[in-house]
């Protein structure tokens, strides 16, 4: 399996952006997909997950009520929707995929696939 995510880019703190993260295998729906960032000289970290359906979500506290991960099975994509974007929202985004996962609360273990990133840049 093969992602590529992109969309990232500079915003003013309180912008928006919408990431995309491009999948290759037409049956992504056996994989629970999930979105993590990592800023410069920290961990990487979860920040939303997706169910193979579509139908469950969740997400880190740090951004819940601001980003909105959704997944389009046909095309086949999952996006992250950022709102009111904040300075500490500053990171390299990645798109993963895992097969193992049985829920959506996701940690850097489950995932069986990464994408390349995509940087996310907010200026103060």
């Amino acid at each position: 399996v093969q992602l590529q995510a992109s969309g990232g880019g500079w915003v003013q703190a309180g912008g928006s952006l919408r990431l995309s993260c491009a999948i290759s295998e037409p049956t992504n729906r056996r994989y629970v997909m999930g979105w993590f960032r990592q800023a410069p000289g920290k961990e990487r970290e979860f920040v939303a997950g997706i169910s193979r359906s579509g139908g469950s979500e969740y997400y880190a506290a740090s951004v819940k009520g601001r980003f909105t991960i959704s997944r389009n099975l046909v095309k086949p994509t999952v996006d992250l929707q950022m709102h009111g974007l904040m300075p500490e929202d500053a990171a390299v985004y990645y798109c993963a995929a895992s097969w193992r996962a049985r829920n959506t609360f996701l940690e850097e273990n489950d995932m069986d696939y990464w994408g390349r990133g995509t940087l996310v840049t907010v200026s103060s």
